[in-house]
């Protein structure tokens, strides 16, 4: 004789083995990931990974020149923002306590490899700026530095017009990276006196 089941029964509400099983799995498989993610914070820090963050520095204002340019000193005073000030301080306003001076920045386009030939297949784009850090009064707080970064960037004469868009994006990301050092080597300046 079969038995059916009322669907009002308590066997009918409880839930089967099977998914008890299941979702217990589905637990374990996330604390599983949690764990995991846990393990590989820990080592990054371990190595010394951080994620970037806001810097300190020992200036509360501070000028960028040559002012009204483009280039590292126009995305190095986009990056400090609210620190930045003119050199020549307006009437009733206290000069900028420190002044980043960007001596000469310099954009190369080199060729690195040829083809058999002699049609150019590879070019090398480099970045060199030189910047100093100073007080108004012209003590030197980092003596003239000078930073560089080089790309490679391949070349297809089918595609120039791609090249040349890739070759501005690449000089963009270089600008970024030197203004990223810049900022980390004015972070590292702990007082406005040598």
């Amino acid at each position: 004789m079969s038995q059916t089941m009322h669907p009002f029964s308590p066997t009918a509400i409880l839930p089967s083995r099977r998914t008890t099983v299941r979702g217990q799995g589905l637990r374990l498989g996330w604390l599983g990931v949690l764990a995991a993610g846990c393990v590989l914070t820990i080592g990054l820090q371990g190595c010394g990974f951080a994620l970037r963050s806001s810097q300190n520095f020992v200036f509360e204002t501070v000028a960028v020149t040559p002012e009204k340019t483009a280039g590292v000193a126009a995305e190095l005073a986009r990056y400090l923002g609210d620190r930045v000030r003119p050199l020549a301080a307006l009437a009733g306003q206290a000069p900028p306590q420190a002044v980043v001076d960007i001596l000469q920045e310099t954009r190369e386009k080199v060729v690195v490899g040829v083809n058999a030939s002699g049609q150019v297949r590879e070019f090398q784009l480099r970045l060199t700026v030189k910047f100093r850090l100073r007080t108004p009064t012209g003590v030197e707080l980092i003596a003239p530095t000078q930073l560089a970064l080089q790309r490679e960037i391949s070349f297809n004469e089918t595609a120039v017009l791609a090249k040349e868009a890739e070759e501005v994006l690449l000089y963009r990301d270089m600008q970024t990276d030197i203004v990223q050092q810049l900022v980390r080597r004015l972070a590292a300046v702990k007082a406005l006196a040598p």
